[in-house]
């Protein structure tokens, strides 16, 4: 919601596939970067180079989410073909 315009559609949603509960969080904005589809999941790696610790935090969301996610045995994984938007997957196994 930080990054996006107002107005962006923000959707979640849950289902349980092949023994896995997978969360999707989806939105219309801007997207991710092509060239950093890769390194998402990095520590300090952010979509704009004009954000720091003052205005949009320090590139640690997304590789924290995903350590805790495989911590429970899962994985955050960032879908691949929207033309516009993203769309976050996090799967964890059902207990």
């Amino acid at each position: 919601m930080r990054y996006n315009p107002e107005g962006t559609l923000v959707t979640v949603s849950l289902l349980v596939q092949n023994n896995y509960v997978l969360i999707d969080f989806s939105d219309d904005g801007v997207g991710i970067p092509g060239h950093l589809v890769k390194s998402m999941f990095k520590p300090f790696v952010r979509a704009d180079d004009s954000r720091n610790s003052k205005t949009g935090g320090s590139g640690l969301g997304l590789s924290i989410a995903k350590r805790i996610a495989e911590a429970h045995g899962g994985d955050l994984t960032l879908l691949p073909g929207k033309d516009k938007g993203s769309t976050f997957r996090i799967a964890i196994p059902v207990i």
